[in-house]
């Protein structure tokens, strides 16, 4: 449960404002279909001058809000109200309401309208559904700020790692076109390490594409049953040329079937991008292991190397956008820092986990578990 809601009771009645805080007082709200609990500090006013003075020193979340009081009325306090920045969610609770006075609120913002007399459950029905909107509200703002930070990050890690590999291809075809490279084997040498910083380019922007589709909930979503270890041995048997490069051993196991309802394409994200990393991390002459389990209903992919491993403090924030552990073991290795990030993302959205056992110089193992059901139909930020 985060900080309890702060609500400002607007009423000339004081016996309307002390049985509002005894009822609001031990109430605690809880809302398990958006993972949501809190309770509430009542405050009051009497009048509408000091609800707002109350309003422009320090807002409250939810405002019980009389619509007869003397001095200045209901309908002023409710525009000071939504002038507040964020504008304050307002329950008009009144005796006198007319069909002119309560379109005139609903007009100038009103929530929720709470007639008098009430009973405790009724204004322990209007505070919950003003503060599931309010929850929701906010939750929304939360997400669209992450996005935006989210997409502020791919554009300047977009920029800052295309700027150099782009700068070294203009370089060698300069090169070529000036005549400075004239002999077979050197041209061949340029083209082909031009060739690999294109293919990281490229890499990258897909990288990128994942995590932007994942984050939009933009990624249509198609279930069916996956056998994950057809899909494992797919993903191992595409990157078995860059394995042998480094004369690395690729095995999975067990041979047999295991199907999990899943989103295919997702699934070979996952080991895409933990074979990339276990074949780029790993020591020349080493060897590559896949394990797929199930335990009751989970499913549990594993992928074990035994390359340059991990310290804990560099394990410990692998997992986060735009990290490269970068050591003297690691110099050299392209990498956008993204792909084990979307690893945890997805497993997320599978109610389960990604997670990394490691030891320095012996070898790391990456463990996703995914949990076997219907999983969530729309991407988790």
């Amino acid at each position: 449960m985060g900080q309890p809601l702060r609500i400002l009771v607007v009423d000339d009645e004081e016996g309307i404002r002390l049985g509002v805080a005894r009822v609001l007082e031990k109430f605690v709200a809880t809302f398990p279909d958006i993972e949501a609990e809190t309770s509430y500090v009542v405050e009051a006013a009497a009048d509408g001058e000091e609800a707002v003075e109350r309003l422009r020193v320090r807002p409250p979340d939810i405002l019980l809000l009389d619509l007869k009081l003397p001095s200045i009325g209901g309908l002023d306090v409710l525009k000071e109200a939504r002038a507040v920045d964020p504008p304050v969610l307002t329950i008009m609770i009144t005796a006198y309401a007319s069909v002119t006075t309560a379109v005139e609120a609903t007009r100038c913002g009103t929530f929720d309208f709470l007639p008098k007399p009430f009973t405790p459950n009724e204004i322990k029905a209007a505070v919950r559904r003003a503060t599931r909107d309010l929850i929701l509200s906010r939750q929304a703002k939360k997400l669209a700020a992450e996005q935006r930070r989210t997409r502020f990050e791919i554009i300047r890690v977009l920029v800052h790692e295309l700027k150099a590999p782009l700068g070294v291809v203009e370089g060698y075809l300069g090169s070529i076109v000036d005549g400075v490279v004239k002999d077979e084997e050197t041209l061949h040498r340029v083209v082909k390490r031009s060739m690999a910083r294109i293919q990281g380019m490229r890499q990258l922007i897909l990288d990128l594409l994942d995590v932007t589709r994942l984050e939009a909930g933009m990624k249509v979503r198609e279930f069916s049953t996956v056998n994950l270890v057809d899909v494992a041995r797919e993903c191992m048997d595409n990157l078995r040329a860059q394995a042998e490069v480094k004369k690395l051993t690729m095995e999975i196991v067990p041979g047999a079937a295991l199907g999990l309802l899943a989103v295919r394409a997702e699934i070979e994200i996952i080991l895409n991008n933990l074979l990339t990393n276990a074949i780029k991390y790993n020591r020349e002459g080493g060897s590559v292991r896949v394990e797929v389990a199930r335990h009751d209903d989970v499913a549990e992919i594993a992928v074990r190397d035994t390359g340059v491993g991990l310290t804990r403090e560099e394990a410990a924030k692998l997992f986060g956008d735009f990290v490269r552990i970068k050591n003297a073991k690691t110099r050299g290795i392209e990498g956008s820092g993204l792909g084990l990030a979307t690893v945890k993302r997805i497993a997320g959205m599978y109610h389960g986990d990604a997670t990394v056992v490691s030891e320095p110089d012996k070898g790391s193992t990456f463990t996703v578990t995914l949990r076997a059901g219907m999983p969530d139909k729309k991407a988790e930020a």
